[in-house]
């Protein structure tokens, strides 16, 4: 199979196709603000965090123990998800415990889960 094979090699513009997405284009920020939610997916630890928070509402000193890690590093990583909107926390007393921000992070989360382990 070579390089070459999945280029397309036509000059033929599909007007229709084109005109009726370029309609569907969505703003610019948009596309920035999605990247930016990708990007912040893009790091194992916090993968890890939202893995967790999936199964359950947990706070600081509980995903601590569970990825072995310090309570400074994972209040790190959950100050990040916080700000990008992927996690919210509440606070009951002294502790605080946090969660998924919303059923789309979680859909989102577990449909990216589900793809990589059906392709094993």
């Amino acid at each position: 199979m070579s390089k070459n094979e999945f280029i397309c090699d036509c000059n033929i513009i599909h007007q229709d196709v084109v005109s009726k997405v370029l309609g569907l284009m969505a703003e610019e920020d948009s596309f920035n603000k999605l990247a930016e939610f990708f990007k912040i997916l893009g790091d194992t630890t916090r993968v890890k965090i939202l893995y967790a928070l999936d199964k359950n509402e947990m706070c600081v000193c509980d995903i601590a123990n569970v990825l072995n890690m310090s309570k400074s590093s994972i209040s790190h990583q959950l100050g990040t998800l916080r700000r990008c909107g992927i996690v919210k926390c509440r606070k009951v007393g002294k502790e605080v415990f946090y969660t998924l921000d919303d059923e789309h992070v979680q859909e989102v989360f577990e449909v990216g889960f589900e793809h990589i382990e059906h392709r094993k």
